[in-house]
């Protein structure tokens, strides 16, 4: 799999939702609405981010932490875009799931880099 690749989309993608709320959802949203989805933009930007560079750094461990991000992002910001759209708070039992998703691909990354296998 192509992580840079989907990173690089996944970015974009994050650029577009900051874009989104600051001009389409501004006035049609609460402040406690706009800062979920402000949160969800911007873990969704980091951990793309982070599935940009990860190849990079370990290709050993790519695929995993690879998985885990993408995972991370469609369920921790993917849960707060629906949130904060919605307002539907049940949806916010999903993203501790997602954020479980990015420990572990950290964690798994670290583990990789401290072994020397990268």
């Amino acid at each position: 799999m192509n992580w840079s690749a989907i990173g690089a989309v996944l970015l974009g993608l994050a650029v577009m939702s900051g874009a989104f709320g600051a001009h389409a959802l501004r006035e049609r949203l609460d402040a406690y609405s706009m800062g979920i989805w402000e949160k969800a933009v911007f873990y969704h930007f980091v951990h793309a981010l982070g599935l940009l560079v990860t190849p990079l750094l370990a290709k050993s461990a790519a695929n995993i932490v690879g998985m885990l991000l993408f995972a991370g992002i469609l369920l921790f910001s993917g849960s707060l875009y629906a949130l904060a759209l919605t307002g539907v708070r049940t949806l916010g039992a999903v993203t501790p799931l997602g954020g479980l998703a990015f420990i572990a691909a950290w964690l798994w990354l670290a583990f990789d880099l401290y072994r020397g296998k990268a």
